[in-house]
């Protein structure tokens, strides 16, 4: 399989086109970051400000997803990529659209730490969530920098990662049931816990995607749908 060279093609204007759409992916994955952060942030402090922020600002999350599709598809269309060229154009397309609903999620989050914000707040201020969405967070910073290195080891890595956030996300809806089992009139509150701890979980998910991405980028698999730990051991032969 052709390895990745955004080095290798006569035409330097070619070789600095597909480096800027790398950029921007990474642009936009910083954008996505900051975003999500804030959200986190947002549901541990209590500032319901902070959370409608995030909301506010997901068009530009939106603006990007739009303008680097759009010169994917100049790309596609004038260069008639091939190869790893053709792996790379799809797998940025890809990713961009798991960035978007990332960014989602973010608004989402930031609209129910602004609900959240105006109940009675727990002493802990959220641990479990703070614990998950710091988890995410690290997984989203993880597949971008191996997005911008084509490290597939750092990919396979966030992959396996994406089962313990499943893990957690398990455990507090558990605690959740509880809660709303023990105090009914804690049940709008914990059901607001509850979508944000699931809006967590789908972030993992995407991240664990722009990895499958990368995997495919790189060495030409798709992995996607399959037991990593088959992967795990075909690569150890």
């Amino acid at each position: 399989m052709q390895p990745i060279d955004l080095t290798g093609h006569i035409s330097k204007r070619f070789n600095k086109e597909l480096e800027e759409l790398r950029n921007s992916v990474l642009t936009m994955g910083g954008l996505v970051e900051t975003q999500l952060n804030s959200a986190i942030a947002a549901i541990v402090s209590g500032d319901s400000e902070l959370g409608l922020a995030v909301a506010r600002d997901d068009y530009k999350v939106n603006n990007l997803e739009v303008e680097i599709d759009e010169e994917c598809s100049r790309v596609l269309a004038t260069r008639a990529p091939a190869a790893s060229d053709l792996r790379l154009i799809v797998a940025i397309i890809k990713t961009i659209t798991d960035l978007e609903r990332v960014g989602d999620e973010a608004e989402k989050i930031g609209f129910l730490a602004s609900k959240l914000a105006a109940m009675d707040r727990p002493s802990d201020s959220y641990r479990e969530l703070r614990s998950l969405g710091n988890h995410v967070l690290q997984m989203l910073k993880d597949a971008m920098d191996a997005f911008a290195r084509l490290d597939t080891e750092a990919a396979y890595s966030v992959v396996r990662e994406d089962e313990l956030v499943d893990g957690e996300y398990e455990a507090i809806t558990r605690q959740c049931v509880t809660f709303m089992m023990e105090d009914v009139r804690s049940i709008k509150r914990v059901m607001n816990v509850t979508w944000a701890a699931r809006a967590l979980e789908r972030i993992g998910d995407h991240c664990k995607n722009i990895c499958e991405y990368v995997i495919y980028m790189v060495e030409g698999r798709d992995v996607r749908h399959t037991d990593i730990a088959d992967h795990d051991a075909a690569r150890e032969e």
